[in-house]
């Protein structure tokens, strides 16, 4: 049975508010979900969508460490920028919030004593970096030291950036603060968990309703976790920016919510904001607690479990025992995959992006929007290079699109005192394009395509430039003006119809057109529920007498080689610079180690091994699970050269195998000891083989 919906609340991920939002995360989640709330409006749905900063956190904190400033100039600074920005892009946000408001601590506090009086959260004493000189404890992006997969020397407590492997601060070995530069040491403090084991059956179910209908790759990496078993996840963190315990208890001080369970409530507390500025407080709960009511979450895929497992099963402690003011659990998590840039993965944290504000700069945010949609990255990672930019501006928009529209309007000026000359009938301008192909891209937009929905909106404008074209207006005129009218009002209502088709993806040309065309005030003005504004592209909307503006302009202005010039010198720069700073951890990692006596180099036990097996690790992308057989034992070893060798390659293989090491800990996995390998001059790891056959469990002199 089909769930009637009465009104949909979209919500997309909050982006830190510590640097500028960049054109990867446009793509992923901002564009699309604008886009697909555009189309909704115009369906006369009830629908809003809401956004904002995400204020709080380790980034932020380090950010304003750095700058010598607070944490709250930190944000009001990039809140606004990044606010800014989407505004200038067309990003049509009901709401745009941020985590650092009242409404939102207010929020936070609530759901925290709500699972506190439960009893549902765990406490726990552990132990954590602390740094005596600077007299904290330190958060997993305050460490820093070498990955024990890959040997950078220079990883995060959190993740290292070179091999992508995801980390604990314990992990790194030869460890150092980020406050002081001394070496942290461990010590006991308590901390709140959220036990999300206990909702692994809810969740699985939850999961298992939607499996048709939610993207592969949000079900794959969802189940994932769940298949490894969910286990108990900190809430609090030791930090002094963020949101406060709202309880009294001695362990609570100095304590804050941790970031990924304050800031999922956002989408709660922005539109409970949003409410209020309607006049109409408690509004929120018909979008949040009303059954007939959908969320939809658009997010990137590195954040899926935040939305699929976390968040639901925060809104199932809440809901917990309730008979009323219960949650909806999410309808849709559309997650993107990954765009890069010129064959790169954005990195704001090595400068490699264009960030929106700049480039609106100086460039179209039409162009834009659409040059993106047209490389949307639903089901795999895709690239956006200023080369595809220029020609899909030029070729499509400007040619396609922009040329349609002048010629339609100019040729109605001048030939026909800028009036539409004939009444136009619906079954004429089928013989132009389809109800099917209209009905083809909602279906598009209901579904999440949103590549294939406006490739199939600019196959109706080359359609339509076709239709012109061919049909020569121009010479028909001089001996049949009857035939000439015709043509011209077909091809203005198709510049009609298409104003409306573009108008989710291109908003600010549409209303151009819509002006061009005779029409007051802007499309959007025309939006009432109830009402859907986008069927009415299937009908002529132009009569006969209707007169236009008086006066075309230009859609789209070509791109020449030379706007784009400067953008292709700086890509060359910051790979120039990449590849320096690639090359002088190279030459680093040949700087020799401080010398050790003899004896100590004996106490280190070479044996040769042979690979029995080999497998990945879930959830880490670096690292391979060898079993060794060494003489008479099996050893377990994890080794981080999964990009380097698949499974297959090394079972059989002979290795040299360091069998002395201290046991190690990874990703949940026990690692026995070490395997040797060197790095090739194009960076691929090699795994050293002893040269001559030796006898399996020797050991190496």
């Amino acid at each position: 049975m089909t769930k009637h919906i009465a009104r949909t609340l979209v919500t997309t991920a909050l982006p830190y508010a510590n640097g500028p939002v960049h054109l990867g995360h446009l793509a992923g989640v901002y564009l699309p979900a604008d886009i697909y709330v555009r189309y909704k409006r115009m369906k006369g749905e009830d629908i809003i969508h809401i956004g904002g900063s995400d204020e709080h956190g380790v980034p932020i904190t380090i950010t304003a460490e750095k700058e010598g400033i607070s944490p709250q100039d930190v944000v009001d600074r990039y809140h606004r920028m990044n606010r800014d920005a989407f505004s200038r892009c067309g990003i049509s946000f009901d709401y745009y919030g941020r985590t650092s408001s009242s409404v939102h601590h207010e929020t936070a506090r609530e759901f925290f004593l709500e699972i506190e009086n439960k009893k549902i959260f765990n406490r726990k004493t552990e132990q954590q970096f602390y740094d005596a000189t600077a007299g904290r404890f330190l958060s997993d992006r305050y460490v820093t030291g070498t990955c024990p997969i890959c040997g950078n020397q220079e990883a995060n407590g959190d993740q290292c950036e070179q091999c992508g492997t995801h980390l604990s601060p314990t992990e790194l070995l030869n460890p150092k603060s980020k406050l002081s530069d001394a070496t942290p040491e461990l010590r006991e403090t308590m901390h709140w968990y959220f036990p999300l084991g206990r909702f692994q059956n809810a969740l699985e179910a939850y999961v298992e309703t939607h499996r048709d209908e939610w993207r592969s790759n949000v079900v794959n990496y969802t189940r994932t976790w769940l298949n490894q078993g969910l286990n108990d996840r900190a809430i609090t963190r030791d930090l002094g920016w963020g949101i406060e315990l709202p309880i009294s208890d001695p362990e609570a001080k100095g304590k804050v919510l941790y970031v990924w369970f304050d800031a999922v409530l956002g989408y709660i507390s922005f539109t409970r904001e949003w409410a209020s500025l309607r006049g109409d407080k408690d509004l929120w709960r018909s979008y949040w607690q009303d059954p007939e009511s959908r969320v939809v979450h658009f997010i990137g895929k590195d954040n899926v479990v935040f939305h699929t497992l976390m968040f639901p099963a925060i809104l199932m402690a809440w809901n917990e025992g309730r008979q009323e003011g219960i949650y909806n659990l999410a309808d849709n998590v559309p997650a993107s995959e990954f765009m890069n840039f010129e064959g790169r993965k954005f990195s704001k944290s090595r400068n490699y992006a264009v960030y929106l504000g700049e480039f609106l700069e100086k460039f179209p945010a039409d162009a834009l929007r659409y040059s993106i949609a047209m490389n949307y990255p639903e089901n795999k990672d895709t690239d956006f290079s200023w080369t595809d930019f220029q020609n899909r501006t030029n070729g499509e928009l400007a040619d396609t699109l922009g040329n349609f529209v002048k010629r339609s309007i100019d040729f109605t000026l001048a030939r026909f005192d800028g009036l539409v000359p004939w009444d136009y009938c619906k079954e004429s301008l089928n013989t132009v394009f389809l109800d099917g192909q209209i009905d083809d891209i909602a279906q598009h937009y209901e579904h999440f395509h949103f590549r294939e929905a406006v490739s199939c909106t600019m196959d109706i404008a080359r359609a339509a430039n076709r239709f012109l074209t061919q049909n020569e207006p121009w010479k028909v005129i001089k001996s049949d003006r009857d035939a000439a009218a015709r043509i011209m009002s077909a091809a203005l209502n198709l510049c009609r119809s298409l104003s409306i088709l573009f108008y989710p993806i291109i908003p600010d040309t549409c209303d151009r057109i819509h002006s061009m065309l005779g029409f007051e005030g802007q499309i959007g003005d025309l939006i009432r529920q109830g009402d859907s504004i986008w069927d009415q592209a299937k009908m002529p909307g132009l009569l006969k007498g209707h007169k236009l503006k008086g006066s075309s302009e230009i859609l789209f202005r070509k791109i020449e080689d030379a706007d784009i010039e400067p953008e292709l010198k700086k890509i060359e720069q910051l790979l120039a610079e990449a590849e320096k700073r690639e090359a002088g951890a190279a030459v680093e990692r040949t700087f020799f180690k401080p010398v050790i006596s003899f004896d100590d180099f004996q106490k280190v036990d070479l044996r040769a091994a042979t690979v029995i097996s080999a497998e990945k690790v879930k959830k880490a992308a670096k690292l391979l699970k060898l079993q060794l057989r060494v003489g008479s034992e099996t050893r377990q070893v994890l080794a981080g050269i999964a990009e380097h060798y698949s499974p297959d390659e090394l079972t059989g293989r002979q290795v040299v195998l360091v069998a002395n090491l201290a046991e190690r800990t990874l990703r949940g996995e026990v690692s026995q000891g070490m395997i040797l390998a060197v790095e090739g001059a194009d960076g691929r790891l090699l795994v050293l083989e002893p040269s001559i056959e030796a006898i399996n469990g020797s050991q190496i002199q």
